[in-house]
């Protein structure tokens, strides 16, 4: 079994606090992969710390498999693939964004935060679970947090729901409900951003930093140029299983097109696609195809 990842843990390093995963009452994201990295460590495998760069169906002798190549140029054949590539941050596309990106506008209140300590005015765009999780670590910061949504009401989980409440009536957050941010602008870094609600008389509105987090985008190129099916949105159909519809690939994670998206439904999802394609390995096995375990192991990766 071969795991190649460049960063280990993946979105879930960046939440500050997990709640909701079962045998911790509460720890940082961080201290979670820790944990799962160290457990998966114990067990006889190969890790690979590298970016995949491709994945592509080949043959190696008379076996149907697929041909997986890296960023540093390594390649290897394998019977089964598991995507769990998650996601990456989604953009606002406004003017002035990339401009000022980590000059003021950021994606992650836990890596960038504390950079604002004692400031006046921090924002956040969104109205997510995580969206509110991101505003009540900035209060530990900045003086007053802003939280800018385009919709009439926050949809975070209850218990945050009441964090952020209880900040409200102390006057650490105030929340601009039915406002869009439509331009960020400034200098050498950012100074203000323009609403399209105009907030006390005016449109734009001065702020220290603007942390945006309007959900995520599916990393699935790699699964679309094998062939699997994704949907509207870019994740990858599975059914309950974790199988797409390419024999011998399967998805878990943030990746997938399943409704509800947390660590303990991926790690759940994770379990599946790997009973899966151990199942699948077994069945090759049975049918008497042995020419890949050689090929895999002169790249240096185990029979998978």
């Amino acid at each position: 079994t071969l795991i190649i990842g460049d960063i280990f843990g993946g979105t879930i390093i960046l939440t500050h606090l997990v709640e909701n995963y079962p045998g911790f009452v509460r720890l940082t994201g961080q201290e979670l992969s820790d944990k799962l990295e160290e457990h998966a460590r114990d067990y006889d495998i190969d890790i690979l710390s590298d970016r995949v760069e491709g994945a592509e169906k080949a043959k190696r002798g008379q076996e149907e498999c697929f041909l997986v190549h890296t960023l540093d140029g390594k390649k290897f054949f394998t019977r089964t693939v598991i995507f769990c590539t998650g996601t990456k941050f989604k953009k606002l596309g406004v003017p002035g964004e990339k401009e000022f990106e980590n000059k003021g506008v950021h994606y992650c209140a836990l890596c960038d935060g504390p950079l604002y300590k004692g400031k006046e005015r921090v924002g956040v765009v969104g109205g997510s679970d995580s969206a509110a999780k991101e505003a009540l670590l900035l209060t530990e910061y900045a003086k007053k947090v802003y939280i800018i949504y385009r919709g009439d009401k926050i949809r975070p989980e209850p218990i945050n729901e009441k964090r952020v409440e209880a900040k409200v009536r102390e006057g650490k957050i105030e929340i601009l409900y039915k406002t869009n941010v439509t331009e960020i602008k400034g200098d050498k870094l950012m100074m203000s951003v323009v609403l399209d609600n105009p907030y006390k008389g005016s449109k734009e509105f001065k702020l220290d930093a603007l942390f945006i987090d309007v959900g995520h985008i599916p990393l699935s190129e790699l699964a679309i140029h094998v062939g699997v099916k994704v949907n509207e949105k870019k994740e990858i159909a599975v059914d309950r299983k974790g199988k797409t519809n390419v024999p011998g690939i399967f998805a878990a994670g943030d990746v997938v097109d399943t409704e509800f998206k947390q660590a303990i439904t991926g790690v759940g999802e994770g379990v599946a696609a790997v009973y899966q394609a151990y199942k699948y390995v077994k069945e090759k096995e049975h049918e008497g195809s042995t020419g890949l375990g050689e090929a895999t192991q002169e790249h240096g990766a185990k029979k998978k």
